[in-house]
């Protein structure tokens, strides 16, 4: 469902504070904001509602056991969106981009180990009707990682 929600400075300042700690009480936000607590937690219900954010727990995949990470440069030929889909189903994908420039897409993947990178990219990526080449960035360490960039 997506509503008509105003993007106005309260809320603004709510996202902000949510993107520095997304665990901030509605106590707190409606002190640090200047409303009631009951007005604020209508406005991030419609804010969640209509699309404008997300809350979610951000993790290090090496503490989870996931400790090959790699971004995945895709050159294809055909329909942009479907192919994006697809490669989206895959359980180990998570960030598909449509761009410009030398690919057409970019796909982050997590994995294990570089045994299952190489399944990923031989047995899914690879065999999808539509991609032409495939140039593999593996991550060797994360060095900034933000979802605080605010909302101008």
């Amino acid at each position: 469902m997506t509503a008509d929600v105003a993007l106005d400075d309260i809320n603004k300042q709510i996202i902000e504070h949510l993107q520095r700690d997304g665990r901030m009480s509605y106590a707190t936000l409606a002190k640090t904001i200047g409303l009631s607590e009951a007005a604020v937690r209508q406005r991030v219900q419609r804010l969640l509602d209509g699309g404008l954010m997300q809350i979610v727990a951000v993790t290090d995949p090496l503490t989870l056991g996931f400790a090959r990470q790699a971004m995945v440069g895709l050159k294809v030929n055909g329909d942009l969106r479907a192919i994006a889909d697809e490669i989206a189903t895959i359980p180990e994908v998570d960030y598909v981009v449509i761009c410009a420039g030398g690919f057409d897409l970019l796909v982050e993947l997590v994995c294990t180990d570089d045994e299952h990178l190489l399944d990923l990219l031989n047995e899914k990526v690879r065999s999808i009707k539509g991609v032409l080449a495939c140039e593999t960035f593996m991550y060797l360490k994360l060095a900034k990682q933000t979802y605080a960039w605010g909302t101008r």
